[in-house]
């Protein structure tokens, strides 16, 4: 049985090189397969050292304590977080026109001052596209893809994390009294500003 399991580990060790050197998206800038590859490795460090990895994407925009209660539950999930932040560009195109209302560099430090996460950064501008997603995954491997339970396209992003060894995990459910859209109309904060 050793045996098995000593051989198991080999594979997985083979298969963590080849998915480091894995090829990401020509649409990706050559700065953000630099970031996500460095993003990897330490990936890959925390695997190395038994830490369970999650990763958790989502725009966080206004910050507000469904997303404060959601990184919480997401850490609890494992002990190495990395946290995917949509950027400005493609907020845009998922919230519409004057979203974000904060910009990626205070989304990213909103998020940072929380302590939760161990690394956070800007998606691709291009990460729109299944395989942009795949690419990710493969790329990152994470243990735990931790989503709350509004989150769209659950299945089809259950079956491509399971491709990669993880699992995804609802680890928290939606409060639809809460969100950025409703605080921007309490505020009535002018999304155009």
């Amino acid at each position: 049985m050793r045996q098995y399991w000593s051989l198991g580990k080999k594979l997985m060790r083979k298969r963590s090189k080849i998915i480091a050197h894995h090829r990401l998206p020509l649409d990706w800038s050559a700065e953000e397969v630099q970031k996500w590859q460095a993003v990897a490795k330490l990936a890959q460090q925390a695997r190395d050292e038994g830490k369970l990895t999650v990763l958790v994407t989502g725009v966080f925009d206004l910050f507000h304590q469904e997303h404060l209660t959601f990184l919480k539950k997401a850490r609890a999930a494992g002990n190495f977080l990395m946290v995917g932040i949509e950027s400005d560009l493609r907020t845009k195109h998922l919230k519409g026109e004057g979203r974000p209302i904060n910009n990626q560099g205070k989304r990213v430090k909103d998020i940072e001052e929380t302590g939760l996460a161990d690394i956070v950064e800007v998606l691709p501008e291009a990460f729109d596209q299944p395989d942009h997603h795949r690419h990710l995954l493969s790329l990152l491997r994470p243990n735990i893809l931790a989503v709350s339970s509004h989150t769209p396209y659950l299945e089809s992003k259950r079956q491509l994390v399971a491709l990669f060894g993880g699992k995804l995990q609802v680890v928290h459910q939606h409060n639809p009294n809460v969100s950025t859209t409703i605080a921007i109309g309490q505020r009535k904060i002018n999304p155009s500003d």
